[in-house]
């Protein structure tokens, strides 16, 4: 944001209007820090694995096996990575808050920058830099139709790391 040379591990900031991340030295990340400072929001570094049971995850009806769901102005939205990028797929909503109510913690998702991320059925409460992280694995390694091995072994690694992170 300001210019400042910055180390390996760094904090993001997201702008909300643009729905865009940008990398932050730390007195610039610790000015967004609250949530009502207007379109400029400090991604925080929170990692939690949430036990969602088999038959919640095939309640929310996503025909794919790896999405994540956004809180924003705009309300609940949820997107899967694609070659394309992140896609917006279809939610019940009520099913959503059947879900919620059933885990409270998906209720203290921070809206604009954090998710909660699910790969069959594993769920994740994370920042949104991770989710688009994972967006840009997947646009840079698929192959073909399934993604190929390459995609593969990517999406591993990524769900691998992201366990050690939240401690799972």
């Amino acid at each position: 944001m300001c210019g400042t040379d910055l180390a390996d591990e760094h904090g993001h900031v997201a702008d909300v209007e643009h729905r865009s991340i940008m990398c932050a030295c730390r007195p610039c990340y610790l000015l967004f820090t609250r949530d009502d400072q207007g379109k400029y929001r400090a991604v925080p570094d929170r990692y939690v694995t949430v036990p969602l049971a088999e038959n919640e995850w095939q309640s929310l009806g996503i025909p794919v096996n790896i999405v994540f769901f956004l809180r924003g102005s705009a309300g609940l939205a949820a997107f899967y990575p694609s070659p394309a990028g992140a896609t917006e797929c279809l939610l019940d909503l009520d099913a959503w808050a059947s879900v919620v109510e059933a885990y409270p913690v998906l209720g203290t998702v921070r809206p604009e920058v954090e998710a909660v991320l699910v790969r069959d059925g594993e769920c994740y409460l994370v920042p949104i830099d991770s989710c688009y992280l994972l967006v840009g694995l997947v646009r840079l390694h698929w192959k073909g139709f399934d993604g190929g091995p390459d995609a593969d072994e990517h999406i591993s690694a990524f769900f691998d790391d992201l366990r050690a992170k939240a401690g799972a």
